[in-house]
């Protein structure tokens, strides 16, 4: 497998936790994002949006982060990202969900380049992206059971954890103020697993 990505992508990063949580072995690709790389005609050929994360598999391209996530666990379901119950399910994805679909997207960098583009000065830019993820990580808090394990959904990292460990390093870039403490206690439980530090953006061979 051939994952396209970059280091400091956070979508990437969640497939990459991933795959070193199913003990998977892939090739790394890199685009630098800041250089647009991702929008070469090589990479669009792989992925015609033009972003990363995409995964070759067997000469076929999946593309969205939460896609591949998924289809990785169906393939290799050992340990499970998701719960069997098809009503636990849904509240994971929907965990995960605020963070793939309602804080990343909003301020990630073709957003917020979009912002400069359009006359906001960078304090403002700034603000933009410390607002939506403060607000979004209250809410994703709200979501999660207020016990039952270390991690988000009991007592192993699965889906809405992958997504909430790289929005974490995304928050304080932006020095954003995480005040839950239950966010910050499941981040420490992630990090102190193995294949949390080998997904570690800092320790990836692109990382700058």
């Amino acid at each position: 497998m051939i994952l396209h990505g970059y280091f400091r992508s956070t979508a990437s990063y969640r497939v990459r936790l991933a795959m070193t949580l199913k003990g998977l072995s892939f090739e790394n690709v890199s685009h630098h994002l800041r250089k647009n790389e991702q929008r070469a005609p090589g990479y669009l050929a792989v992925n015609p949006q033009g972003l990363v994360p995409a995964l070759e598999v067997g000469g076929r391209v999946l593309t969205q982060s939460l896609a591949i996530c998924e289809y990785l666990d169906e393939v290799y379901p050992e340990p499970p990202l998701l719960p069997a119950d098809p009503f636990a399910r849904a509240l994971v994805r929907a965990a995960a969900q605020v963070i793939a679909c309602d804080i990343h997207p909003v301020q990630n960098l073709k957003i917020l380049d979009r912002l400069r583009e359009n006359g906001l000065g960078e304090d403002a830019v700034t603000a933009w992206a410390r607002t939506t993820i403060e607000e979004g990580l209250a809410a994703f808090a709200a979501l999660l059971p207020a016990s039952g394990g270390d991690f988000c959904f009991g007592s192993a990292p699965g889906l809405a954890d992958i997504c909430l460990v790289p929005q974490l390093v995304n928050a304080r870039r932006f020095k954003a103020t995480v005040s839950s403490e239950r966010l910050l206690g499941i981040e420490k439980a992630c990090l102190a697993l193995d294949p949390f530090q080998r997904a570690l953006p800092e320790v990836q061979p692109d990382a700058e």
